[in-house]
């Protein structure tokens, strides 16, 4: 029988995750908490219910027909309580106005490999592959692991993004098994990253200098985010880290706004609420940190 994960999209055509045409696995878990998080859908392991108050009608009938109580009408909004919550779906599938809707979905392994070959002859034109991403995959190792292997099985190029948060044990059994790692480098300094993802680096420097030094492939990613690691000083702090840690290489990913409407769906907060997003020409003196560094950098 093969592994199980729980999975929230798989997206087919991938052009930004790796080289080539891609079909993309995300899976749901994260440890980190970034304040930005483009994907907050993620960060929870379990099934998650999203409520749309636009669709809303107040009707009540997912307060009424929960059978864990998890879900309370205040205020005149729906409030869904996710430590009672158990993603049984009940809610969404008796919603009059479809307000309700989920994220995350068992699948076994062999399900996420049939949906993948169905692109292959698109990796191969493209020398692309599959990208699996989150969240964060080394949150399910079992089934990355078994993944991988199925994948490799018809010569399928993989990738993964990572926080490059996990444990020794579990990211040096996996990161070798994939072709390239797209691995996030957020802050040089350990307070301020733990401000903004919640966790420190120490295990994110010790786990990237260990893929370097074994040879592996390794393109460091940094999210540039305003009021967390956009200013030149820490565009100063990061290159010297990726020197002191063997990098040769970098790409920005300019802050946007893509997930902000996710967070409205689930209830919560978003601290980037009215934050601008940043573009290219906006990073130019940024840039030039690294490449003054001797890094190739790159969006």
């Amino acid at each position: 029988m093969s592994a199980n994960g729980i999975i929230f999209n798989i997206q087919k055509f991938s052009i930004h995750d790796g080289p080539g045409v891609r079909t993309t696995v995300f899976l749901k878990g994260c440890p980190l908490r970034c304040k930005w998080c483009a994907n907050p859908e993620s960060q929870l392991v379990e099934v998650q219910i999203l409520h749309d108050q636009k669709k809303c009608v107040g009707c009540e009938t997912c307060v009424h027909v929960c059978p864990h109580k998890a879900i309370e009408m205040e205020n005149e909004h729906i409030v869904i309580h996710t430590d009672r919550c158990t993603g049984c779906r009940t809610c969404v599938q008796n919603c009059p106005s479809m307000a309700l809707s989920y994220e995350g979905e068992t699948k076994n392994v062999e399900e996420v490999v049939e949906i993948c070959l169905q692109d292959l002859d698109f990796y191969e034109e493209s020398g692309g592959g599959v990208t699996v991403s989150g969240g964060e995959g080394m949150t399910q190792p079992d089934f990355v692991k078994e993944l991988l292997l199925r994948l490799k099985e018809h010569g399928i190029h993989t990738a993964i993004e990572t926080t490059g948060y996990a444990p020794d044990s579990v990211f040096q059994e996996l990161a070798p098994m994939f072709d390239l790692l797209l691995f996030d480098v957020k802050q040089y300094d350990s307070l301020k990253h733990k401000e903004g993802t919640g966790v420190g680096n120490e295990q994110i420097i010790k786990n990237l200098r260990w893929a370097i030094q074994k040879g592996l492939d390794v393109l460091p990613r940094i999210p540039v985010i305003p009021n967390f690691n956009a200013a030149l000083e820490d565009a100063a702090g990061i290159a010297a880290l990726l020197k002191e840690v063997g990098a040769s290489k970098v790409q920005l990913l300019p802050f946007h706004q893509f997930g902000e409407n996710k967070y409205h769906l689930l209830g919560r907060t978003y601290e980037y609420e009215h934050v601008e997003a940043l573009h290219p020409e906006d990073l130019g003196d940024y840039q030039k940190v690294f490449l003054d560094a001797g890094l190739e950098c790159f969006f």
